[in-house]
């Protein structure tokens, strides 16, 4: 979700398999014009999955949206809404790329590196976005809310979450997710260093012990394991074991243990009884085959299927991903609010509009924040210590 990942591999041909030696972080190679393919696939795969959480908050789900369209999304999107509302599965499709992405970025590289380089990628795009949606929820024109500046402050950190402070945006949730994976395959393989019995190690003893954690109940083990998110972080991993040896049976039994437990979490929290009252229906076969989505294409990815898919656009694409995702859910109800309230844009207008505008700011948050900012503090805190 968050970085378009450069390999640095060399290209050698066809497929080697070396001997791992103790503490070797050498891994099956493959051709570096394959490699390049699919990492802008990825990219595109990554705006996908988050345009398919923004047609979740604009059009899947009641709430502070329905505030913005001044009715419901069902009124307004009579037959779209209930293919919105697959929309939040998005967020597992975002696991699954994570995954593939920090196990590929981190592997070889020292944990001192590994650390300054997901800080300086998070961060700056991140105060941002928090600055500003406070700033303009707090105008008087806008019907939100505004946190209290103490909370305000405390989002900063990105620890709000654990500390129970209101949240300034909606999908930092995400954020303390994915923060909580870093941390695990930090200590777990980073720190040691990255070799592909130590990986797999990593993926079998967390699968384990997230479902021990499942079963146990204690708040701390959900908190630290995430067995409701750990498959789908897992299966990303397992995938890119395959996509440096496509015949790794042990990658391959992570990605099917992955995607048969990330299923079942992802039905028994998003589905729920056909109700005639409710604002939409999602049913157990459709969660299912969007999280085989998730895992089809990151597969194909990874084995090379998309290589063709390997035009410039994908780059910019991945880029804009995660200043989207920050700043469009509240931002966007305002724009809502101004195009389909205020001006009288039809709501069919009003949504690829919105949807544009938001692509627009992640633009420019993308050029004048994290371009300028993220080598810069990256570099800092490489140096530091």
């Amino acid at each position: 979700m968050t970085e378009t990942v450069v390999s640095t591999r060399k290209p050698r041909p066809g497929l080697v398999v070396p001997v791992e030696s103790p503490g070797a972080t050498t891994v099956p190679r493959r051709r570096e014009k394959k490699s390049a393919g699919r990492l802008r696939a990825l990219d595109g795969l990554r705006l996908l999955a988050a345009l398919m959480v923004a047609a979740y908050h604009y059009g899947g789900r009641d709430g502070e949206v329905a505030e913005a369209w001044g009715s419901s999304p069902k009124l307004q999107f009579p037959t779209l809404h209930e293919w919105f509302a697959y929309g939040c599965l998005g967020v597992q499709v975002f696991f699954v790329i994570s995954g593939f992405v920090i196990c590929m970025s981190g592997w070889g590289r020292p944990l001192k590196s590994f650390f300054a380089s997901r800080a300086s990628r998070l961060l700056p795009a991140y105060w941002v976005a928090v600055l500003l949606v406070t700033a303009v929820f707090a105008l008087p024109v806008v019907a939100y809310r505004a946190v209290s500046p103490s909370d305000a402050l405390v989002n900063l950190t990105m620890l709000q979450m654990p500390l129970g402070a209101d949240r300034v945006l909606g999908v930092c949730w995400t954020l303390w997710a994915e923060v909580r994976f870093y941390a695990l395959f930090a200590l777990c393989v980073v720190l040691p260093g990255a070799t592909r019995r130590r990986v797999v190690l990593f993926c079998a003893g967390w699968t384990l012990a997230a479902v021990i954690a499942d079963n146990a109940h204690m708040p701390l083990l959900d908190i630290v394991l995430m067995p409701e998110y750990a498959p789908f972080f897992i299966g990303g991993v397992g995938l890119y074991l395959v996509h440096l040896d496509r015949r790794d049976v042990h990658g391959w039994g992570i990605v099917a243990v992955s995607w048969l437990l990330g299923q079942h979490y992802a039905v028994q929290d998003l589905w729920h009884a056909p109700d005639a009252g409710g604002f939409s229906y999602r049913s157990s076969l459709g969660i299912v085959l969007v999280v085989t989505f998730g895992f089809v294409a990151v597969a194909a990815i990874a084995l090379g299927r998309l290589h063709r898919a390997n035009w410039r656009w994908l780059t910019v694409a991945g880029a804009l991903t995660y200043p989207f995702y920050l700043v469009h859910e509240h931002l966007g109800w305002v724009v809502i609010h101004a195009l389909h309230r205020g001006l009288g844009l039809t709501s069919a207008v009003t949504f690829p509009l919105t949807v544009a505008s938001m692509l627009l700011l992640a633009w420019l948050l993308h050029k004048y924040v994290e371009k300028p900012l993220t080598p810069r503090l990256r570099e800092l805190l490489a140096r530091a210590g």
